[in-house]
């Protein structure tokens, strides 16, 4: 079945546009942004308790730095033009089509001793490509990118353990968004792109990408013509319904711009070394992202990160009020709710399933004065009625369960 993200995401009220705006500049609607901030939180603690520190930089930055970090040689087509500030052309100002130089800089804006190593950056930050206007498309192809990203700093002998600690976040990120990935691709330099850098580095990165993926026992397919033009990368692809792939998380080994930088730092002999970039990413950008859990899950979120988590229906008018204590009971305990407008009971459980709710919880008049409620859930099964307290637990322990191997019993909506 054909599963279109653009569909959904205008009947889910996920996200929008406005030609007053500009195509591929998505505005992120309420339902999305309550979506996508649970998602971030997840992602910030998920690297947090690895090891990342979490850091904020600004989408701009001079012309200067992007022709230091190869950028504007390489990249420079998928750029917005530089914006001029006075005569002097070095001062121009680029919006930043990655985060990799200035974090760059966060790493040289202190001495560094390999006692510090591995240092993990990360950051969900803004970046702007200029991407032709017959390319765009939803959330899967825009000009304003918010990205899950981080760059690792460390000795080479570090980079296979971290590669594989970044491999098993990804496994751990994509199992609790109930993403399957689809394969894991090995890109490379291809014939006549425009790449930078020696062979010597090319060859030693692609060495360790390779044995980070044998040891991780993952069959993955070597693609010339698709890395990094500063280095050789490991692509994570899903599928959207109709089996076509896209590229998602990533992670690219980098010798080029820590040696552009002037990166370094204190060795075990007091000599100075500089250390090897790991850029990666463990969802991607939260546009591409979503376009893709819209697909995959046909607008059907699970619990944690559904955009309302449970519509509260009252039968007529008389529970109105036992309907409002609940939700502010449930909203209390940190779960998104709404109390459903007027009209009739089919209409507005139907209602709640056109848009993905995961529980209905109907209070009628053998439910109200018990301060009792009967949850229904998407896919047609219906509890018994409960007290409120023990059905915002059940919801509550699905919403903090995440991945679906930790559900309780009976309790996951997928």
């Amino acid at each position: 079945m054909s599963v279109d993200h653009r569909k959904l995401g205008r009947e889910l009220a996920i996200f929008d546009s406005d030609p007053l705006i500009g195509a591929g500049l998505p505005l992120w609607l309420p339902a999305g942004a309550a979506a996508r901030y649970e998602v971030e939180c997840y992602l910030h603690e998920l690297e947090r308790r690895a090891g990342y520190q979490h850091v904020y930089s600004p989408v701009l930055g001079k012309r200067q730095m992007y022709e230091l970090s190869g950028h504007w040689r390489n990249f420079a087509d998928d750029m917005f033009p530089p914006m001029a500030l006075g005569d002097d052309d070095g001062d121009a100002l680029v919006l930043r089509p990655s985060l990799c130089p200035h974090h760059a800089l966060i790493f040289k804006s202190r001495s560094r001793s390999y006692r510090d190593l591995p240092l993990r950056i990360a950051e969900l930050g803004g970046m702007y490509r200029a991407e032709r206007s017959g390319v765009l498309g939803g959330l899967s192809r825009v000009r304003s990118i918010q990205l899950n990203d981080a760059h690792i700093f460390c000795p080479a002998g570090q980079v296979g353990r971290e590669v594989a600690a970044v491999l098993e976040l990804m496994r751990r990120a994509h199992a609790a968004l109930g993403l399957p990935v689809s394969s894991y691709q090995l890109s490379l330099r291809g014939a006549g792109g425009k790449y930078a850098g020696d062979d010597d580095a090319w060859e030693l990165a692609e060495r360790m990408l390779r044995q980070a993926l044998d040891d991780a026992g993952v069959d993955y397919a070597a693609v010339a013509g698709e890395a990094a033009f500063y280095g050789p990368k490991i692509d994570v692809q899903v599928a959207d319904p109709a089996g076509r792939e896209l590229s998602l998380a990533t992670i690219q080994i980098d010798f080029l711009q820590p040696a552009r930088f002037g990166l370094s730092y204190a060795d075990a002999a007091g000599a100075r070394s500089v250390p090897v970039m790991v850029h990666r990413s463990l969802v991607g950008s939260m546009e591409r992202l979503f376009a893709a859990l819209l697909e995959c899950h046909a607008g059907a979120f699970p619990v944690w990160y559904a955009p309302v988590q449970i519509s509260a229906v009252p039968v007529g008018a008389e529970q109105a009020g036992a309907a409002a204590a609940f939700a502010r009971q449930a909203v209390g305990a940190g779960l998104r709710v709404e109390v459903a407008p007027d009209g009739s009971l089919g209409a507005r459980i139907r209602d709640a399933a056109q848009r993905k709710i995961p529980y209905v919880a109907v209070i009628g008049p053998r439910e109200a004065p018990d301060g009792r409620v009967a949850l229904r859930l998407r896919d047609g099964w219906q509890l018994p009625a409960m007290p409120y307290g023990e059905a915002i637990a059940l919801v509550g322990a699905v919403v903090a369960a995440r991945c679906h191997e930790l559900l309780p019993a009976g309790a996951d909506q997928q």
